[in-house]
């Protein structure tokens, strides 16, 4: 049996099944995603300027950037770097702003699929094989409860984290400091693409790539016995902030950087060396510093291998 990464915090066991369970309509995350589409439109219809169009972009790109990619998924979830405790509870409340949930609810979802997709089974809404239509349906309004769920054991600093307990139980009510900021500084126009129209997005296009990205045909790495496989998405790295790269992150998911190869644009990787460079980010793991997997295949051609990662590190197959 191949022997894949840890993740640390799931507690696998023989009763453990990713396959049997049952999808569940979640009425706060449905009602909250409606609630944004609906105001989505009346910021479109209604309240259109540039100034609130340009506040849309700017606050979607950084909650993207510091938020999702860098703070919630490289920093809490994967561990790829360490800094000091205040800048990360900065970047994951930045992170809790893309609208998809808090810290524990990010670590539990996040672990659970990675956990399952490593399988050689599981359920289709860990796959994303089911119609665009559905599966948008199933992950933005649904929850998946398995019959028998792995065990998820976070560690003492963030479980006992009195700050990552209140911005989980307020993961909604964190947005109201930005409500109330904007209306003061751009009236209604601001509060709608401020916040409703970037959550709207961010949610969207969080679920859109996700969609995307778990395919049956990897063109670089391939996992051997895990049922689901990454997919690189390409033309989309700069939007998603590296975290397209997904083949990559399959591959090699404890690494801080994502964009592993020439052209792979990886905003969350430059910016994590950024806050490097000035001393507040240390201990940054890449694939070279992870732990030889011996189910990785390299399926596609092996002089992009050859230029960009060591022979001595993988064998290629």
């Amino acid at each position: 049996m191949a022997h894949f990464e840890n993740i640390h915090r799931v507690v696998d066991n023989y009763t453990a099944n990713p396959v049997l369970g049952y999808v569940v309509w979640s009425p706060v995350k449905s009602l909250f995603i409606l609630a944004m589409y609906v105001a989505t439109a009346i910021a479109a219809t209604s309240y259109f300027s540039w100034d609130a169009f340009a506040l849309f972009a700017v606050k979607t790109s950084a909650v993207l950037l510091l938020g999702h990619s860098v703070g919630m998924h490289r920093r809490l979830i994967h561990n790829s770097f360490n800094c000091p405790l205040w800048l990360e509870y900065f970047l994951v409340y930045m992170g809790v702003l893309v609208g998809l949930g808090g810290p524990y609810t990010m670590i539990r979802t996040h672990d659970t699929r990675d956990w399952a997709q490593r399988k050689p089974k599981c359920h289709d809404y860990f796959a994303h094989r089911r119609t665009p239509l559905q599966d948008a349906f199933w992950q933005m309004h649904c929850d998946l409860k398995l019959e028998h769920p792995p065990q998820i054991v976070m560690e003492s600093r963030i479980a006992n984290s009195a700050f990552y307990r209140l911005i989980e139980k307020h993961w909604i009510a964190v947005h109201m400091p930005w409500v109330i900021a904007f209306y003061l500084m751009g009236g209604v126009s601001w509060v709608l693409w401020g916040v409703c129209v970037q959550i709207a997005v961010t949610i969207t296009g969080h679920w859109l790539i996700g969609y995307i990205a778990h395919r049956d045909d990897p063109t670089e790495w391939h996992v051997r016995g895990a049922g689901v496989q990454g997919f690189n998405v390409k033309f989309c790295g700069l939007i998603t902030m590296g975290e397209s790269w997904h083949n990559n992150h399959h591959a090699f998911p404890g690494s801080a950087k994502i964009g592993l190869y020439k052209g792979q644009a990886d905003p969350g990787w430059w910016f994590i060396k950024c806050l490097e460079y000035i001393g507040l980010v240390h201990d940054v793991k890449t694939h070279k510093d992870l732990p030889y997997r011996s189910e990785l295949q390299w399926v596609s051609n092996a002089k992009l291998h050859k230029q960009h990662l060591s022979r001595n590190e993988f064998t290629l197959s």
